[in-house]
Formats: C-alpha cells, structure tokens, sequence
C-alpha cells in the first residue's frame, strides 16, 4: 500500500491537484488500484455546485490517470519520466460522486510501446460503477522538453512581415 507520500515520490501531481489519497494494489507497468476519499472541503465542490455538491467528471477521470500514472511509474523502465494526457475514449459516468464517498479507482494498461500508451480506468462507489474509459498518454523524458527550448541567452526568433 502506498500513502500520499509514496504517491508524490512517483508521479509529479501535488495538491490540490493529487486526486488519489492510497494506493492499495499496485503490479508495476500492468495495474494500480487507488482510492480518493472525497470531502465537503474540496475546493472544486464549491463552484460545482452550489447547494449540490458533485465531483465533475473531469476530476474523475484525471484521478483514473493519477493512478495509471503510479502503475507505469513504478515500473524502473518508466521512472523519472512525465506522463502526459494524450486523449480519452468512450468515457461515460454512470453515478454521481458526491461528498462522503470513497471512490476506488482501477486502471490496468493494456498496451505499452516506446513511451506511448493506452489504459482502461473504471472508477466505483460502494462497488457501483461511477466512471469509466479508455486513456491514452505519454511518457515524456523529463530532459525532453529542455531539449527543446532554445537557450536562455537565445534572443527569440521574429517573423517578417507577412509571414506565418
């Protein structure tokens, strides 16, 4: 099992943006289950809505990556590495997710090859299906995006008129 801590030495994601609290099964590079505890005080349940509190499916489905993310992470062949979002399909939401709930969220990775890859992440409430969808994301090499930004004493580079 892995706690908030564990979780934060793996993937990047830091609060208010960490939406997994445990992971309590985790086959690195294949599966992770993780659980989020939903409470009154999330700040997104504020605007979301007033008088009726319900977690948006955004956060849903960003909390299916996190997980995926702890997955693939702790896999050596992976670490240091920055998942990214590279799309999501045939998501739908069954349930509304509201405070109190204990969302357990599963994501297995079905295919993997050179740093690109695709999962299938079901969130559950009390075993009742609330979300589910396939992700699709990537794994960049933390050197990757200084690779290519241009150095700093680099004046940026100007277009001429009439040009794109």
């Amino acid at each position: 099992m892995m706690d908030s801590e564990a979780i934060q030495r793996l993937i990047p994601h830091r609060p208010p943006f960490l939406f997994v609290d445990r992971v309590l099964e985790c086959e690195p590079g294949k599966r992770a289950v993780g659980i989020k505890a939903v409470s009154a005080g999330e700040p997104y349940l504020a605007g979301h809505f007033p008088g009726r509190p319900i977690v948006p499916g955004v956060i849903l489905i960003e909390a299916m990556a996190q997980v995926g993310a702890v997955a693939l992470l702790s896999d050596p062949r992976w670490q240091g590495r920055i998942p990214l979002f590279g799309g999501v399909d045939g998501v739908r939401f069954r349930r509304q997710v509201r405070p109190g709930d204990v969302v357990r969220l599963e994501v297995e990775i079905v295919r993997m090859m050179r740093g690109l890859g695709k999962g299938r992440g079901t969130a559950r409430v009390d075993g009742e299906l609330a979300a589910e969808g396939d992700l699709t994301f990537a794994l960049l090499r933390e050197d990757a995006e200084a690779a290519q930004d241009p150095p700093a004493d680099t004046p940026p580079k100007h277009h001429e008129e009439g040009s794109v």
